[in-house]
């Protein structure tokens, strides 16, 4: 009489807890694997959530126009000074769907003030910054197109900035010094946190003309280069034909007959990007981490192998007094199927965990997605029954008179 699943199923336990060394680190394979892949899809989904949130803040009217072309970008770092202020400027007056233009250089300048002497990123900019960016002032003023007109030599500061140069005392009309050039602090800004890994609240901001003028010089033979111009679209239903004119627009004053020295991104094609990289990177990541779980699968068979080994005299004492090869085949199966669902389990308790973790202590909102604990516990159960196939095969094929003489 085949013995039933559920006296199959004792056996098995009883089994794997006779040996906990032994199924404890048959199991850390699959643990490993599980944790892995439940960690980094959470944290990978945590990234591009991050990634969008911060260009959602910039609002859905945002366009860029950088230099260089897409392809031109792919190739070198080292772009071509192809953008200028008059270019901003045209935009700004002759684009009919735009509704501000500010346009930036910037570049890493030493700061000092007191004792204190760090690096941090100066922004030349105008007016339009405030609005265009969706920025504000803390305290103070921001800049004027007087400072503009009269290259002034003042700053605004970012929070972070200030609180590390000035503590609680006032920054409002105290002098720092940028590249050895002294400038008014005439305002700081509200906090608004990091953008594609700068840190916006470590930043400087200067008059555009200043900029040019003291720090970093023009190296453009055509007017102020900049290194990129922010656009605000009337309204979110004005965006394609801000892009589209803006595109025609630059094509006409730089005379350009083939490939474009500029590139017209949206806030849309921004984010299309980034989750393609972060979509990218996860399913990378996800799929590296799957490798341990096939590693513990191959851990599973080769201690069930062994089991089978040691247990020759047990499979053929049962099979001598009328268990069928299903019932020895049944029972080694349960094993591999427990000791892979076990270890499945506990991945899963400790990748969540350390998605907590990391939602905890960093910027990421990881989150725990449902779908890859099925799957990850799934596929964990699904390579435990597969690699132990091969083991309770063979524990099932022994002959029994063999199998006791052996023994």
């Amino acid at each position: 009489m085949a013995m039933d699943w559920l006296e199959s199923g004792k056996m098995a336990v009883k089994t794997l807890t006779a040996n906990k060394l032994r199924s404890s680190l048959t199991m850390l394979g699959m643990i490993i694997g599980n944790a892995s892949v439940i960690a980094m899809i959470g944290i990978g989904q945590g990234a591009q959530r991050l990634a969008s949130e911060q260009f959602e803040s910039l609002g859905p009217n945002v366009l860029f126009v950088t230099p260089g072309s897409g392809q031109a970008r792919q190739r070198t770092t080292n772009l071509p000074n192809t953008l200028i202020w008059d270019d901003a400027i045209a935009i700004a007056t002759q684009v009919p769907s735009v509704r501000e233009v500010a346009s930036q250089r910037q570049s890493q300048q030493p700061i000092v003030y007191g004792g204190r002497n760090r690096s941090s990123l100066v922004v030349g900019t105008t007016p339009e910054f405030l609005s265009v960016r969706d920025f504000d002032i803390e305290r103070g003023r921001f800049l004027t197109n007087g400072d503009l007109e009269r290259s002034t030599k003042v700053a605004v500061l970012g929070p972070e900035l200030a609180a590390d140069f000035f503590g609680r005392k006032d920054p409002i009309g105290q002098r720092i010094r940028i590249r050895n050039i002294s400038f008014e602090v005439i305002g700081v800004m509200q906090a608004k946190g990091s953008f594609l890994g700068s840190n916006q609240d470590d930043a400087i901001y200067i008059p555009l003309t200043t900029t040019a003028n003291l720090l970093t010089g023009r190296t453009s033979p055509y007017g102020l280069d900049l290194t990129f111009i922010s656009v605000s679209a009337k309204d979110e239903a004005s965006v394609p034909a801000a892009e589209f004119q803006i595109t025609n627009l630059l094509r006409l004053r730089h005379k350009i007959i083939n490939e474009d020295d500029f590139t017209v991104q949206t806030q849309k094609d921004i984010l299309r990007i980034v989750g393609t990289i972060t979509g990218g990177l996860t399913a990378m990541l996800a799929a590296i981490a799957g490798i341990s779980l096939l590693v513990g699968g191959i851990g599973i068979m080769n201690i069930m192998l062994v089991s089978v080994t040691e247990r020759t005299q047990e499979i053929g004492l049962r099979k001598a007094i009328g268990a069928a090869e299903q019932d020895i085949l049944v029972q080694f199966m349960i094993e591999a199927v427990l000791l892979s669902a076990a270890g499945g389990l506990i991945g899963t308790a400790v990748g969540v965990s350390g998605i907590l973790l990391v939602s905890a202590f960093s910027p990421l909102q990881a989150s725990v997605a449902p779908l890859s604990i099925v799957l990850a516990v799934s596929v964990s159960g699904t390579i435990g029954l597969i690699f132990g196939v091969i083991p309770a095969r063979q524990a099932a094929k022994l002959d029994p008179i063999v199998a006791l003489r052996s023994a």
